[in-house]
């Protein structure tokens, strides 16, 4: 397993934002859903080595990521895309990918054509020179999962990636996803449950800090079979039964 989460808290303050989380998972594309404020962001965060758990265990990679030397070696293996990306605007689209690259310790000479790889692969080839500051929202968007795929990452971990993207911007984003899934662990983090049932293998719910369920996407639309649960969409009413399950 490339993920493995036992028992995992994160508190801030009196806050519990994650409470206990226990997942394992491993090839394939990881679906999160949950609503705002559910604890999606600091799980994630957490996966990405940017935040250290309050309490329980968590391997990445086979590793331990409370050991330096671990965590920097699973940082190397890892591609991360925040919901917020800070960027500097000056740079062209070419110059940020291949600031990533060489912060994840990439080999120089693999760092040329892996940036141009990673950016063709985001439908991004006609903009590799220029300025952020010149792109638009959704193109912002698709040179954070550039950055974040440089590397050819094992572990991809994705925090709403596809915010900002028009539908057939999305449709070319999932089919990137299952592509990467086939031999990576992907997790990704959304609102859009539509975006779960088109690229996930699995899903795990989360309110509260908590994961009400986790299974695969027919499973979760199952939940909502025979419902009045409120949705447009079989696996929208799926989401949407075992939420008020869960706060009953």
């Amino acid at each position: 397993m490339n993920v493995e989460l036992t028992e995992l808290g994160r508190r801030f303050g009196r806050t519990q934002a994650v409470a206990g989380v226990s997942l394992q998972t491993g090839t394939g594309v990881f679906g999160l859903l949950g609503p705002n404020g559910a604890g999606k962001t600091s799980l994630l965060r957490m996966m990405a080595t940017v935040l250290p758990p309050s309490s329980g265990r968590l391997e990445l990679l086979g590793r331990d990521p409370r050991e330096h030397a671990c965590r920097r070696e699973i940082r190397r293996r890892l591609g991360y895309l925040p919901q917020t990306l800070g960027y500097y605007p000056g740079f062209t689209v070419t110059e940020f990918v291949e600031y990533f690259a060489l912060l994840k310790e990439m080999p120089p000479g693999k760092v040329p054509r892996a940036v141009v790889t990673a950016i063709e692969r985001c439908g991004l080839g006609d903009k590799a020179r220029s300025k952020l500051k010149s792109l638009s929202g959704g193109m912002l968007r698709r040179v954070g999962i550039a950055q974040a795929i440089v590397n050819d990452p094992e572990l991809l971990l994705l925090d709403e990636p596809t915010a900002g993207l028009d539908p057939e911007q999305r449709v070319a984003f999932r089919a990137l996803m299952r592509e990467i899934g086939e031999r990576s662990t992907v997790v990704l983090s959304t609102h859009l449950v539509e975006d779960v049932g088109a690229a996930c293998t699995e899903v795990a719910l989360m309110n509260q800090g908590r994961i009400v369920f986790h299974g695969t996407p027919v499973q979760l639309t199952a939940r909502g079979e025979g419902t009045t649960a409120a949705g447009d969409a079989p696996l929208e009413r799926g989401y949407s039964a075992v939420l008020a399950e869960a706060r009953t």
